[in-house]
């Protein structure tokens, strides 16, 4: 079974490098475009099944890179993004630079993050992506042939540290996903295989368009 794990589009919140978490903003204009393009890319190939995330911004993109394809979206609320609880609506890079703050570690030594008040830990967006894979994904290799997954930044390292079997520490491994990128899996067994980490389905071109 191939499995398709897609970062939503690009928002206004991500142009602006505000934290968007659990707060549900919408896809821009750009982040629609490159998301339409993607699905045009793949009217060839057919998904048995499409999961998303509750939040607005995973499930357009969802909708976009179906296309015409005839297959309902299921969206479960443990691929929501990783909360961020008061820091939702900051600048990323503010935060980053403020030195008595442990968000600080965030992208560097994630293991030595520790989420604000009112946030979610790394610790708990990896036991919900985890469940998502074992109690979803797996039981579908027999089933399906392609299953993709749409969802956020940090959820989808989460669901790449379950299939690296990493800790904490490697969270980031192969770096932050860009908007509408693809990492491309093959699982059989139970076993994955990684055959690209930062695939896109739409001309680079088109992102000046």
């Amino acid at each position: 079974m191939e499995l398709y794990i897609v970062r939503h589009g690009e928002t206004e919140w991500n142009k602006g490098k505000l934290l968007q978490g659990s707060t549900d903003i919408p896809l821009s204009e750009a982040g629609r475009h490159l998301a339409r393009l993607s699905g045009e890319a793949l009217s060839d190939t057919p998904f048995d099944r499409i999961y998303s995330s509750p939040l607005n911004r995973a499930y357009e993109t969802a909708c976009l890179f179906r296309g015409d394809q005839k297959i309902d979206i299921i969206r479960d609320d443990r691929l929501r993004e990783l909360c961020f609880g008061d820091y939702e609506g900051q600048n990323m890079s503010m935060l980053l630079a403020n030195e008595t703050d442990t968000f600080r570690y965030f992208f560097k030594q994630p293991h030595l993050y520790r989420a604000p008040k009112n946030g979610e830990s790394l610790e708990h967006l990896c036991e919900r992506a985890a469940e998502f894979m074992e109690e979803v994904i797996l039981p579908l290799q027999e089933q399906c042939t392609r299953v993709m997954i749409v969802a956020h930044g940090a959820m989808n390292k989460a669901l790449m540290t379950y299939v690296k079997k990493h800790d904490l520490s490697q969270f980031w491994s192969g770096g932050l996903q860009k908007n509408c990128n693809v990492m491309i899996l093959k699982l059989s067994e139970d076993q994955f295989e990684i055959l690209d980490e930062t695939h896109i389905f739409y001309n680079e071109a088109a992102c000046q368009s």
